[in-house]
């Protein structure tokens, strides 16, 4: 690209020194050379820490620790606080406008990773910078040793690209946190994110379904490491179907039960902060989501993800 508008890449790091370098050589070796790692540690225990002030010595022009002294946050606050420093300290990292890549701590980047998601932002954004944009892609699953696992993570999660409208955003989250791209539109309709957000990467892709755009862009470009400690992970999905026997197991799913609590939460948030600014079936979608606490919305909900996409 012979124009490379700035990109803070913002990596939240907890305990992931045994990755960690890989994941930082992997950033510095991309193909797109306009860019600085903005990094937060969440109060790791072993040499996480040491590991990027080393980083720092030797890249200082590239790598950014912040110290923001807070008790352990996890993931999603940890991720918000680095979108709220690089939208107030955009001039002292040298960002014309924030664009931000959100980077975990122990994945590796394809090489041309920046490059391609960059190029499809910036093609986006030719008609103005105001509309909140989203792109993120794919992921290659492999193991702690980068052995392979699955080729697509979309299709090992058993994710549909086409269950991408604002209702079914609502129940299904289809963006991966370590995948995303976004730019100063959406940083700023989103933050805050609020504590009832299931994950950061949920609740940006909701404000980016709600009021601008998603892109996807074509192929893997990130090796999603899985081992022991992921907070999440990629857990291969294995489609049920109504004469299964299992399926009323499923249903009454303690753990289930709890995650839809949760979404329903996250859209009583969502509803909550941008009412007046929602369309009236937004509005209904979200009251329908809400609805999933009770029983039959948690058993109706169930029944609904078994259809076809």
């Amino acid at each position: 690209m012979s124009i490379q508008p700035k990109i803070a890449v913002l990596l939240a790091t907890y305990n992931g020194a045994d990755f960690l370098s890989q994941q930082l050589e992997s950033i510095l070796q991309q193909s797109y050379s306009n860019f600085v790692i903005v990094v937060r540690d969440d109060g790791s225990t072993d040499n996480t820490a040491q590991l990027i002030r080393n980083f720092a010595r030797e890249h200082p022009d590239r790598v950014h620790p912040i110290d923001i002294e807070t008790a352990s946050r996890g993931a999603r606050d940890n991720f918000s606080t680095l979108i709220t420093y690089v939208l107030k300290h955009k001039t002292q990292l040298g960002l014309d406008r924030s664009y931000m890549m959100f980077s975990d701590q122990d994945d590796i980047w394809q090489s041309t990773k920046m490059e391609q998601q960059a190029r499809l932002m910036f093609e986006i954004e030719v008609a103005g910078t105001d509309t909140p944009v989203l792109v993120h892609s794919d992921l290659h699953v492999v193991n702690e040793k980068l052995e392979p696992i699955a080729d697509s993570f979309l299709h090992y999660q058993g994710l549909s690209m086409k269950r991408n409208s604002f209702g079914q955003m609502l129940v299904s989250n289809l963006i991966t946190g370590c995948t995303m791209f976004i730019n100063e539109a959406l940083a700023e309709k989103a933050l805050p994110i609020p504590t009832e957000a299931v994950m950061h990467d949920w609740w940006l892709g909701l404000v980016a379904t709600a009021y601008g755009k998603i892109a996807f862009s074509p192929g893997q470009l990130v090796d999603y490491r899985q081992h022991e400690n992921n907070t999440l992970g990629a857990i291969k999905y294995n489609r049920v179907k109504l004469s299964d026997a299992g399926l009323l197991r499923r249903l009454i799913s303690p753990t289930h039960t709890s995650l839809l609590a949760d979404v329903a939460a996250q859209a009583e948030a969502f509803l909550a902060r941008f009412h007046d600014r929602l369309t009236y079936r937004q509005r209904v979608s979200l009251r329908m989501t809400m609805g999933l606490r009770s029983k039959t919305g948690h058993v109706l909900f169930q029944l609904l993800r078994l259809l076809p996409a």
